[in-house]
């Protein structure tokens, strides 16, 4: 069980606190309600943008690596379709800089045209590093727009093309910041040997000042029931033929989540793994192959991905795949398949568990979901699973009528 003690502040501030004696070490933790799917879709990138932005400087802090580094701190980030993540690690004595600096730049971002500007140019310079000058680097940019046709899981986090971060304006971060970076809209995590009293104390003198922003009433475009199977080949510079399959999958509150969870773990996690097994060990057609989920809070993606070694081989390798899906959905899967998959994830789980920032995130992000108390209650949900509940998930989900695909075909194949 990991303790944990809630309160909110006038301004709406939602603060999760973690008691660990054991570390000398604190973590604080910021997770802002807001990802790549609460952007205008003819201007994306703007949440990925501003993880970078807010490590620009604010009001009174000039340098916010600097002023953590002082201090033996550390910082980072990251940004996914739903939410955007800041995290700090630091000795606990030093809590308060952590503090100082993420209230300053929670309302008080320095946001000039020269930061703009420069850190436009580094989230460019990324996207043609990271998605358009390495082999499969423009996957989920192709991927996203076939297996999403209307909600905004259709773009990367990155955006759906440069244009849309070349043509950002000053008032277009102004609205965003204002709208999105507010006590509100964050759940701040905190995690260390401290009192409750005193994280009480620290937090409202840090942050109870700050101002509440607007009320975000989030109105999404729900994605249709998928009825027919999407398919797309493209050619690249690439050198092998690349494959995804997806499926759609409940969100991450939804009561079959865990089971297709488990699903892709038997599926295509590890060496044994059933994908593994038929395509690597014995019918030997793939250099790799693996099966996973994207965690997604919407309904999102179940996905199955690997290599060819032979680029004929594509359509061999398709038709074989359906009747291998085909097969597990009639014949089921074992009770031991199940008990080693759930197995493996119980042990991970508690693997990470040990790590204090781990355990401030995930806190965050369950409070996101509902209710940080959820992080005690996910293992249970796991442990509860029955093969009588995968084998009819199993149904559900592997149906070719719900799936999308992305065939990535090497040049030189084309040619031919």
């Amino acid at each position: 069980m990991i303790n944990h003690h809630k309160f909110t502040l006038k301004n709406g501030l939602r603060v999760v606190f973690h008691q660990d004696k054991t570390t000398p070490m604190a973590v604080v933790n910021t997770l802002y309600d807001v990802g790549a799917r609460d952007e205008n879709p003819e201007l994306t990138g703007l949440a990925h943008l501003f993880e970078h932005l807010m490590f620009s400087g604010s009001a009174h802090v000039e340098d916010f690596d600097k002023a953590l580094q002082k201090v033996g701190g550390q910082s980072n980030a990251f940004t996914s379709n739903d939410i955007t993540n800041y995290y700090i690690n630091l000795p606990k004595n030093q809590i308060e800089t952590a503090l100082w600096v993420e209230s300053d730049r929670m309302t008080q971002l320095a946001l000039t045209d020269k930061n703009l500007e420069t850190q436009r140019q580094v989230v460019i310079e990324e996207f043609k590093q990271r998605y358009l000058n390495q082999p499969y680097g423009d996957t989920w940019l192709e991927l996203r727009p076939v297996a999403f046709e209307k909600h905004p899981y259709n773009w990367a986090t990155i955006g759906k093309n440069l244009e849309h971060i070349e043509r950002v304006t000053m008032a277009d971060a102004m609205h965003f910041y204002h709208n999105y970076y507010h006590p509100n809209n964050a759940i701040l995590s905190i995690a260390g040997d401290f009192e409750i009293a005193e994280i009480e104390h620290l937090v409202n003198a840090w942050y109870g000042d700050l101002p509440a922003g607007p009320h975000i009433s989030r109105k999404l475009i729900e994605e249709p029931k998928q009825l027919e199977y999407r398919n797309r080949t493209i050619v690249r510079d690439v050198p092998a033929t690349a494959f995804y399959f997806t499926f759609k999958m409940g969100g991450r509150m939804s009561e079959h989540y865990a089971i297709v969870d488990l699903i892709s773990d038997i599926l295509g996690r590890g060496k044994s793994s059933m994908l593994y097994q038929r395509y690597f060990n014995e019918k030997q057609w793939v250099s790799e192959i693996s099966a996973f989920i994207l965690g997604s809070i919407d309904p999102g993606l179940l996905v199955v991905s690997g290599k060819l070694h032979d680029p004929s081989m594509m359509q061999t390798l398709e038709a074989d795949l359906w009747a291998f899906m085909e097969d597990i959905c009639a014949n089921g899967i074992e009770q031991k398949d199940l008990e080693k998959v759930r197995n493996k994830f119980l042990t991970s789980k508690m693997f990470e568990e040990l790590g204090l920032q781990s355990r401030a995130m995930n806190l965050a992000y369950f409070e996101l979901l509902g209710d940080a108390d959820l992080i005690n209650s996910e293992v249970l949900n796991y442990e509860n699973i029955t093969a009588e509940q995968v084998n009819a998930e199993l149904k559900k989900v592997l149906q070719k009528s719900q799936c999308s695909s992305l065939i990535i075909q090497p040049e030189s194949h084309d040619q031919k």
